[in-house]
């Protein structure tokens, strides 16, 4: 099943959807190998029509170039599905990846190189390490600004990002929120988002959505679920807020655990983000 309205060929796409199915340092509950297969399902119900952009999604050039399979070595993976996504930003094409653990959200970021990471997230995710593993889900935002504390196999990507900017992050250890203090992190906690605007002037811009980064009211869907978080409106705004600018899109963290849910939010985020990016003025 691929993602609706997702119906260019490969070499006519402006955007490209990829799912990242990679869960092997899932912490809580297990089941994000799930997510690309249940986004792509639960946003059939959607219309292609997009009235406040005057926009057919199906009209916008979004090819579903399938899953890149997962394998056990996170660091291996990263590196190979990195080199999928640099393919298609060389060809000007603009990756959507459907995780998949938000560990992948490193190969965006290598793929891409932006000068800015905005993260949609409960948690701060800049550990050095969790369980004594760097490329922990846990530590993927420390990933994409710092790279690969071994100069192991993804030494080879070069592609970090100047600053993070994490929105919706209400959870970290006493570590992580003493790296957060430093000037290359902006944390912006859940009851200040819906007040928060982008100040990018230039720089370009990588999105990532954890899905958790929603209250669990709204996404029960997840791995690691963390009570007081964002409504999916104010998500949605964040999303047309930022896409604009935006040089690559993900939506992580997406398990089997509840209804559709959380997978009928990221779908939805997910035509959002390419509605704004396409059409930048709305």
């Amino acid at each position: 099943m691929g993602f609706p309205g997702a119906v260019a060929e490969r070499e006519h796409a402006d955007y490209a959807i990829v799912g990242a199915p990679l869960d092997v340092s899932t912490t809580f509950q297990p089941g994000a190998r799930f997510g690309p297969e249940r986004i792509r399902r639960f946003g059939q119900s959607y219309d292609d029509y997009d009235r406040r952009t005057d926009q057919q999604f199906s009209e916008l050039g979004v090819h579903d170039a399938g899953d890149v399979r997962a394998w056990d070595d996170a660091p291996e993976y990263l590196e190979f599905l990195g080199g999928s996504l640099a393919d298609l930003v060389r060809d000007d094409v603009t990756p959507l990846t459907l995780g998949g653990e938000h560990t992948v959200t490193a190969a965006g970021v290598r793929a891409t190189d932006p000068d800015v990471l905005v993260v949609l997230d409960a948690h701060l995710d800049l550990r050095e390490a969790y369980d004594g593993n760097p490329w922990s889900h846990a530590a993927v935002t420390r990933r994409a600004l710092d790279g690969d504390p071994a100069d192991e196999p993804l030494s080879t990507i070069d592609g970090t990002a100047d600053r993070a900017v994490v929105l919706g992050a209400r959870t970290g250890s006493e570590a992580e929120w003493e790296r957060a203090e430093r000037d290359d992190v902006t944390v912006v906690p859940p009851e200040d988002v819906a007040d928060w605007e982008p100040e990018f002037g230039d720089e370009s811009v990588y999105l990532s959505v954890d899905i958790d980064g929603a209250d669990p009211s709204v996404a029960p869907g997840t791995g690691t679920m963390e009570p007081f978080g964002l409504s999916a409106r104010e998500m949605r705004d964040v999303v047309r807020a930022v896409a604009p600018t935006a040089v690559g899109f993900d939506a992580v963290e997406v398990n089997d655990r509840d209804d559709g849910q959380a997978a009928a939010l990221a779908a939805k985020l997910c035509k959002e983000f390419v509605f704004a990016n396409a059409d930048p003025d709305h």
